[in-house]
């Protein structure tokens, strides 16, 4: 079964970081989905693409992978700069400002 190993991106509607720290084992789907021909449900027999598995390192998920004998893609994070101002928030209400404070 293949599995890939990966580190959750930020949530988009937030611009904190919270849960972006562990990394993340999901398994891929083995079979296709089917269309239930009375509700219209999509259904599946793979319990497998249901799981999912946080760990804390990348090692501590490549080696449970190892340890099971599955095989995996890891999918390295694209690191972002952080956006730190010189004078942060309290920069706007400084009273030393060159220029009025305006709206």
């Amino acid at each position: 079964m293949r599995a890939r190993i990966y580190q959750p991106s930020r949530n988009a509607m937030q611009s904190g970081v919270a849960k972006t720290k562990t990394w993340i084992l999901d398994y891929g789907q083995a079979s296709s989905r089917d269309i239930d021909p009375l509700m219209g449900w999509t259904a599946s027999g793979d319990t497998q693409s249901q799981v999912r598995l946080s760990f804390d390192s990348k090692e501590a998920a490549l080696a449970y992978a190892e340890a099971h004998g599955i095989e995996v893609t890891v999918s390295e994070p694209n690191s972002r700069k952080p956006i730190v101002r010189a004078g942060g928030y309290g920069e706007n209400f400084a009273t030393n400002r060159r220029v009025p404070w305006t709206h």
